[in-house]
């Protein structure tokens, strides 16, 4: 078995994998949880599980240092970035400024889907990224998240409140928080729709469009039907496929 650690900005994800590819079990927790709760979590996962190696992907390296510590007292850990490179050809002016789950997102969608392919990660930012009909990572857009953009309404802002996260029951809201739903998940889901236009016309083909991330369920209806590939594990599948 192998373990596969996509660890985010909001949260991180632990996926037991089988060595033909099928995904066991998935837990995820908070990123800023505490460490007994991520040693706690940790050593649930490998209780009893076969497991031969853990690989993490993440893009908060405190966080990673972290596990990497507590994974290696029970089984071999690599990190994506430092101990082994996305074999995808990087088109970025910089190549070193990119995510490395943005990498392996988009090398998970290449080897499943094939291309040329826009992967659309709803996560803590939401992130484009595209690949080219040859192959290659081409570069892409990155906004502001859902959460991050309420969050911020809520912080900057004197009157507009604190909102739980859900879907809007009406595009035109009635009350403050209807209103702040409808903004972002009406907006967001015109946003993805606009960019994935930009991006064909840009690219003068048809790519396939894959959708990932932690609010995918709440946003496919959102940006449907310009998306009608959900993968939320294509992280995982991008490590799976890293270490074969």
């Amino acid at each position: 078995m192998l373990l596969a650690v996509d660890i985010g900005n909001t949260t991180i994800g632990f996926a037991v994998i089988h060595k033909s590819g099928r995904i066991e079990s998935v837990a995820i927790i908070d990123t800023d949880s505490k460490l007994n709760k991520i040693k706690a979590v940790a050593a649930k996962i490998l209780k009893g599980q076969a497991i031969s190696k853990a690989i993490i992907c993440s893009v908060v390296p405190k966080v990673s240092k972290l596990l990497e510590e507590i994974l290696n007292k029970a089984v071999p850990v690599e990190i994506i970035g430092r101990d082994m490179v996305v074999p995808i050809k990087n088109r970025y002016k910089n190549p070193k400024q990119v995510g490395q789950d943005r990498l392996v997102g988009a090398y998970g969608a290449m080897k499943i889907y094939g291309y040329p392919l826009i992967v659309v990660d709803l996560g803590t930012a939401i992130t484009f990224d595209v690949i080219s009909a040859q192959g290659d990572y081409l570069g892409g857009a990155i906004v502001p998240g859902i959460r991050l953009s309420a969050e911020s309404l809520f912080l900057k802002t004197a009157l507009l409140p604190h909102i739980d996260i859900q879907a809007p029951r009406y595009i035109i809201g009635r009350t403050t928080q209807e209103s702040m739903l409808s903004g972002l998940f009406y907006g967001y889901g015109s946003l993805c729709r606009g960019f994935i236009d930009l991006i064909s016309k840009q690219l003068k083909s048809k790519p396939k469009v894959v959708m990932t991330g932690g609010h995918t369920h709440l946003m496919k209806k959102f940006v449907s039907p310009k998306i009608r590939i959900i993968d939320e594990d294509l992280v995982f599948k991008g490590i799976y496929f890293l270490s074969h």
